[in-house]
Parts: C-alpha cells; sequence; structure tokens
C-alpha cells in the first residue's frame, strides 16, 4: 500500500464537539510535517444555560454520540484516534477513563489519547508533581470528577476553579484576562503544578507562559493531549512555543 502524500508520518483522526471551535486549530498548530489531523465532529446542542445541574447531562450526551463520529472518522483509514473532548474522560475517576477508550478501541480497533491519562502522563514527564491546581471552564458538579480521577491517579488537588461557562461555545469566548486571573487565584506555595481542562478554552500559548513566570509546569490539556498523541507514535519532534511538554519531553 502507498503513503498518504500529506501524512505520511500518521493520520490522526480527532473526535470534538460540533461547539468546539480551539481544539482544531489548536492541534493544527502543534502539528509537525507529515503528520496530519482528520476532524471529525461530535454532534451537540449548544445548550445556552449550562448550569450545575445539566452539565453532566450535556457532556454525557457528547459522550453518547462520540462513538457515531469514531465510525465517521474510520472512513479515511486513520492510523491514530485523538479525543479532543475532556469532561467525558474524567467521568468516574480512572477506571471511566480505561472504560471509554475500550469502548473507542472496540469500534475503532485504534488506539486513542484522551486528556484525562495525557494529563498523568504529562505530570509523569515533569516528575516530582503530587499536589495541583485546576482550572476548568466547567461547573463545580464537573470539577470534582476531575479531582476524583486525579485522585485514583495518585495526585491530590489542593485547589480548583471552575469558571461556570454558561454554554458550550461560550468557553470559547473566556478571555487570557480571565485565565491569568483565574491562575493567580489558584497558584500557592503548596501547588507543584497546575492543570487547565476544558478543550474549548485556549491556554496552550498562555500556559507556556505563565510556566515561565511560575517556574513551575502549567499544563493545558490540549498541549497534553497532542504531545501524547506524539509520542505514542513514536514522533518525539520539538515544538517550540507551546509550552516545556512539547519542547523538552
Amino acid at each position: 500500500m502507498g503513503r498518504d502524500i500529506l501524512g505520511w508520518r500518521k493520520l490522526f483522526g480527532v473526535m470534538g464537539p460540533s461547539t468546539n471551535t480551539v481544539v482544531q486549530p489548536d492541534f493544527d498548530m502543534m502539528r509537525p510535517a507529515g503528520v496530519t489531523n482528520h476532524y471529525s465532529r461530535i454532534f451537540t446542542p449548544n445548550a445556552d444555560a449550562v448550569s450545575n445541574e445539566t452539565f453532566r447531562a450535556g457532556a454525557e450526551l457528547i459522550g453518547a454520540n462520540t462513538l457515531d463520529a469514531v465510525r465517521s472518522v474510520m472512513t479515511c483509514n486513520p492510523d491514530y484516534l485523538v479525543m479532543g473532548m475532556s469532561a467525558v474522560t474524567f467521568f468516574d475517576g480512572a477506571k471511566g477513563a480505561d472504560r471509554f477508550i475500550s469502548q473507542v478501541k472496540e469500534v475503532s480497533g485504534l488506539d486513542i489519547s484522551v486528556g484525562s491519562h495525557a494529563c498523568t502522563a504529562a505530570l509523569n514527564a515533569y516528575g516530582g508533581v503530587k499536589r495541583l491546581a485546576v482550572l476548568s471552564p466547567y461547573w463545580p458538579a464537573m470539577n470534582t470528577e476531575v479531582a476524583r480521577y486525579f485522585g485514583d491517579m495518585g495526585f491530590s488537588v489542593v485547589r480548583d476553579i471552575a469558571l461556570q461557562c454558561r454554554s458550550w461555545t461560550g468557553i470559547a469566548q473566556v478571555t487570557p484576562r480571565q485565565c491569568v486571573a483565574a491562575i493567580k487565584q489558584i497558584d500557592g506555595d503548596d501547588v507543584d503544578a497546575i492543570i487547565q481542562v476544558g478543550t474549548n478554552l485556549s491556554m496552550v500559548k498562555l500556559a507556556a507562559m505563565a510556566e515561565l513566570w511560575l517556574g513551575k509546569p502549567v499544563i493545558a490539556i490540549n498541549a497534553a493531549t497532542y504531545w501524547h498523541a506524539l509520542r505514542a507514535n513514536g514522533i518525539m519532534d520539538k515544538v517550540e512555543g507551546c509550552g516545556r511538554l512539547l519542547e523538552e519531553f
């Protein structure tokens, strides 16, 4: 068989919510030559009144529709899958993440990088990290799920902030100024690393800058997920300007 002319190294099938406008340009920004990203949109009604009570139901709907997006992207014969939505990969802790991966593999026959386990791999790559602060565009009920997952993986979340975005598309409208204020609110001497979750929150470049002035790992989930996908496929290219993870590990 011949090789894809543009994706001569790897074809990545990427699943992301249809409301998400950040993860696709983020992943393309980090894409090395010979790797191509093929985006499959998970049908997601754009609820404009997301609340603490409704967030999980909305995220679970996205999760339920994910397998349809997997089946769709499989028609381009990708080599590997990347999950461009993070909330569903934190549900029910580590076992929930493993269950989600198993469901995708059963449909596709392919391995997949997901945000939760990618963040764990990133934290372990840095080393010496135990105490986390978490920044999300979610609601507190979802942050509880994120903290449970990291607890299962041997970390402790000492502080977190949920920006409580009212719509799925509204997440992409959170400004860098708001993100900086949130980072300052959750950072402290008792925090070894800061994790940003929520793939529609634009923070890859800001997290890279924050690492410089905080002197500790600041991991944007889109950077962690794409880094994990590259390294899982033996692609060790360094990507500048997107944080230490992609530059050093």
